[in-house]
């Protein structure tokens, strides 16, 4: 099976080492545009416009792709998964409508309440005067969230109510949705659908402030730990029951069936779970230790779901071992970015046998490794324990050198420290 992976980031390289750890010759994987460190483990077309329905569809054809997988949502905005089913091309991402689910935070409140989804509440605000008045009415903490991709961007939390008008000003072009402060422990909790039917993965919890004990502004993730030893018994069977199943056959009765990957976002309440969000791609970096511990063959995993028949698909198997990554980001991030600075380090770092490093921001500029700006890379490290898989992933992310990165220094290390009996592994703010 020849299969194409689109995308550039850290969570298209760990899509595309899981291919390859689970049974996928790396001569079959193409990817467009790709990274440096992708680049080292499939053929890239750096050429190649991901969002591009026309371009996408005719490099399909032309080099006979049996399977395309679609890794930021950007191409699924743009509609590239419809020109693929149009030609019969399998495709493991929803449709343009479909993907409203993540394009429109309106749109998937709405399916939630038709589907009687649990979530909190929220009001559309279309105007600064409605957000104020929103705020008023929902109260601190305030919630104030884009409706619309912002590249995990588009949320505030926080109790200056000024601050709160200010990031609402940033987006109010593409509407805000203000929401209940919803306090808990987050999950992120993957299902892959075929449009009728749904299967879990295993969750994993990431962390979306830039500094360590949840300070700092919101990030598109700065690490992430799987899998999750403190959630209740029988939790991914109520989710798929009162969340992912609703929301799929919503999706089917409205004439858009899911097909790919349903991300849901969820807190775990006093009032019990709740959706924060849906995504509809695999999650960064929540995605790097999800598939660092698949053992099922990834790829019959997602053309099982591409083309219908998921339930004939084996059953997700996941290693026993635990992983954690950490996200070494350029210096100014979030908020800016300092591109064009060399890298080393990494060969050292990727000695050690527990650890794996999947790239995003990265280039290369003759035999020199740089950085390009944001999140460079993922840091992935598995081991029998958290405390072990932390004191992999630290001593191989001291052994990389990029001028003024920083990452955080607390992934996992709660439930490192916690005796594995329930207490839970971070101290999540909620609706992030």
């Amino acid at each position: 099976m020849k299969i194409l992976v689109l995308g550039q980031g850290a969570r298209e390289h760990a899509i595309i080492k899981s291919l390859i750890r689970t049974g996928t010759p790396a001569a079959n994987i193409f990817a467009a545009p790709g990274n440096a460190g992708i680049a080292e483990d499939a053929q890239t077309f750096a050429t190649l416009d991901p969002n591009s329905p026309t371009d996408v569809t005719a490099f399909a054809k032309e080099h006979g792709i049996d399977l395309v997988v679609i890794g930021p949502e950007a191409p699924l905005v743009t509609g590239v998964s419809d020109a693929l089913r149009a030609e019969g091309i399998a495709v493991f991402g929803p449709s343009q409508k479909a993907a409203q689910l993540e394009g429109s935070k309106s749109f998937a409140k709405e399916v939630m309440a038709a589907a009687d989804v649990p979530t909190g509440m929220a009001r559309e605000c279309r105007t600064i005067d409605e957000v104020a008045s929103a705020l008023d009415d929902l109260g601190a903490p305030y919630v104030v969230k884009a409706d619309g991709l912002a590249a995990g961007k588009g949320v505030i939390v926080t109790d200056d109510r000024e601050a709160a008008l200010d990031h609402a000003r940033k987006f109010i072009d593409m509407g805000i949705l203000v929401e209940e402060f919803l306090d808990g422990q987050e999950v992120s909790l993957f299902f892959l659908s075929d449009g009728v039917s749904v299967q879990a993965l295993t969750p994993a919890q990431d962390y979306k402030r830039a500094y360590d004990g949840d300070a700092g502004p919101n990030t598109g993730g700065m690490g992430a730990y799987s899998p999750l030893p403190w959630l209740p018994e029988g939790f991914v069977e109520e989710v798929e029951r009162t969340v992912a199943m609703p929301t799929i056959l919503e999706m089917a009765r409205l004439g858009a069936p899911f097909v790919g990957l349903l991300y849901c976002g969820l807190i775990i309440t006093k009032r019990g779970i709740r959706v924060i969000e849906f995504n509809a791609r695999f999650g960064d970096p929540e995605t790097q230790v999800v598939l660092r511990r698949l053992v099922t063959p990834l790829a019959e995993l997602l053309h099982k779901a591409a083309i219908g028949q998921l339930q004939g698909a084996p059953v997700a198997r996941f290693a026993k071992n635990v992983a954690i990554t950490v996200v070494l980001a350029s210096e100014g991030y979030p908020d800016s970015s300092a591109p064009n600075r060399p890298i080393t380090g990494l060969t050292e770092a990727e000695s050690n046998e527990h650890i794996e490093i999947a790239h995003a921001a990265t280039r290369l500029e003759g035999d020199e490794l740089m950085a390009t700006g944001g999140r460079v890379l993922s840091v992935i490290s598995m081991a029998e324990t958290f405390h072990h898989a932390r004191e992999h992933a630290y001593k191989a992310i001291e052994k990389i050198h990029l001028k003024g990165s920083h990452y955080r220094k607390d992934i996992a290390k709660k439930v490192a420290d916690a005796d594995n009996d329930g207490k839970p592994g971070n101290d999540s703010e909620g609706n992030n």
